[in-house]
């Protein structure tokens, strides 16, 4: 099964990412359009403290006019490899240095619509925060989570992020 790609229009074009339309034809000769959203790549770091706790970030999200609670994450800068993005993020984000970093695996958040992969990584961090480099538009504060609270948060809802629950879940299945 294949979606031919006919022609490409990019419509949009934005400082994180672009919106192209795709004029396609499928496998029995009908035609139809596909709405892109070119995005970059990303990582997303589960960082765990020498104490236990998972550290996790509170950050207000327009899209959602809320604040939500995410693992720390962010896009890979051009010419990035992914490990030192996330090296890069967490230190940024959090004032935190990993002793030791794990990739743990690749998601694709919205497969329907998006480009975007996030490379998902476990982060082992100690001692306290230095100082952070938030991006220009951020504004982020930091806490620390026992196991079960985020187990907690997530099943009622109070951590719903899609590239949180992925990485949460990918870090129960190599490390929990």
């Amino acid at each position: 099964m294949f979606e031919k790609t006919i022609s490409k229009k990019t419509v949009y074009q934005g400082p994180i990412f672009d919106i192209d339309v795709h004029k396609i034809e499928f496998p029995n000769g009908k035609k139809s359009s596909r709405d892109v959203v070119v995005h970059g790549p990303a990582v997303a770091i589960v960082a765990r403290h020498e104490n236990g706790k998972f550290l996790f970030i509170n950050q207000f999200r327009k899209s959602q006019d809320r604040v939500c609670i995410e693992v720390t994450a962010g896009c890979c800068d051009d010419g990035e490899d992914n490990i030192n993005s996330a090296k890069r993020e967490l230190l940024e984000e959090t004032g935190f240095t990993s002793n030791k970093i794990y990739s743990l695996g690749t998601i694709a958040p919205l497969i329907g619509y998006c480009t975007e992969k996030i490379e998902i990584f476990y982060a082992e961090i100690s001692g306290k925060a230095g100082n952070t480099n938030f991006d220009s538009d951020e504004y982020i504060e930091t806490f620390f989570m026992s196991e079960d609270e985020v187990d907690k948060k997530i099943k009622d809802n109070e951590i719903f992020d899609g590239k949180t629950l992925s990485a949460w879940m990918l870090y129960k299945l190599n490390f929990g």
